[in-house]
């Protein structure tokens, strides 16, 4: 059996759990965690975790730490069919349609919208449905560039959660060469397994995609292909800043780089942080709340500069993905 445990939370609650949660992450076996608009008008949301055993105390209080607003409410733990947990934590994942792109779970049974191009993404412990204002603005942003002749041969996914946006980029870049990377093994996994359901071919060479383990760009194969005329990397905006000088390092000089994960208020330190790097502000999107930037590296930096310099961690993290 299963189990699921509900709260009461606030939109901007909810926002804050749309990456990674180190306290549920540090667990031996993390529940799922899925945020859900309950009410539009009255704007109440509700947290919903999917466990394999019933919580204990600790647990319980570890989730409602999540979601301050809720400090005072007892939460709803029910027991579930193990065969009901993964389609019921699909229901508040409606599809989206962010440019000429359509998302959905494997729950959606409706028609897919005529001259979008689809995919299958279904919940899981790595981030990026489409759902959240993010991932559709990145979506959307890649579709915007697309449309503005832009034709990138070589791409890299920072941070590529479930490979949506890598899959995108291959959609409309057919034959670029992309990797994908991700700090966490398990998002490799899940990323592996979504792209056998939506028909996108692993490899090294032109039209496949390549995986990898690594914090950052720091990862031979990452390395090995730079430079790219296209990053993407849909985190948050600490890493973001952190990540400047490697990301500039790894774009050719007039490359794009597509920067999401970030908060309105975030967005100068950001831009602060990429100038100072080369980059110039070349669009923006998203939401008002969560802003997607396009960003182009001038001409005048190059990959080969002398003070090019990649964030290391240990370099135990940088191991291969799947291939």
């Amino acid at each position: 059996m299963s189990w699921i445990v509900s709260f009461p939370c606030t939109r901007a609650e909810a926002e804050a759990l749309s990456g990674e949660i180190p306290a549920l992450d540090a667990l031996d076996a993390p529940p799922v965690v899925v945020t859900r608009e309950i009410d539009e008008d009255t704007g109440l949301w509700q947290l919903d975790a999917y466990l394999d055993d019933k919580p204990d105390a600790a647990l319980l209080d570890l989730l409602r730490s999540l979601v301050p607003s809720a400090r005072d409410e007892m939460p709803i733990v029910e027991r579930l069919p193990d065969e009901d947990w993964v389609t019921l934590s699909q229901q508040g994942l409606e599809p989206v349609r962010a440019g000429r792109f359509f998302v959905h779970t494997s729950s959606y049974s409706g028609r897919l919208p005529p001259g979008t191009t689809p995919f299958l993404i279904d919940a899981s412990q790595a981030f990026g449905t489409g759902g959240h204002d993010t991932t559709a603005g990145c979506l959307a942003m890649l579709d915007r560039l697309a449309r503005r002749g832009g034709t990138p041969r070589n791409i890299a996914d920072i941070g590529t959660g479930t490979g949506l946006l890598a899959f995108a980029a291959m959609a409309l870049w057919p034959r670029a060469r992309v990797i994908a990377s991700d700090i966490d093994p398990a998002s490799i996994f899940v990323t592996r397994d979504n792209a056998a359901v939506n028909g996108v071919p692993l490899g090294r060479g032109g039209g496949r995609l390549a995986l990898a383990v690594a914090p950052g760009t720091d990862h031979p194969a990452i390395r090995r292909r730079a430079p790219y005329d296209l990053v993407i990397a849909n985190i948050l905006a600490g890493p973001l800043i952190t990540l400047a000088p490697d990301i500039a390092a790894a774009t050719a000089p007039g490359g794009h780089a597509i920067l999401a994960g970030l908060i309105a208020r975030q967005m100068e330190p950001v831009l602060a942080a990429y100038r100072a790097q080369g980059f110039r502000l070349a669009g923006r999107g998203g939401s008002a709340d969560w802003p997607c930037l396009l960003l182009v590296k001038r001409r005048r930096y190059g990959w080969r500069r002398k003070e090019r310099a990649f964030h290391r961690s240990d370099p135990a993290d940088a191991s291969f993905g799947n291939w």
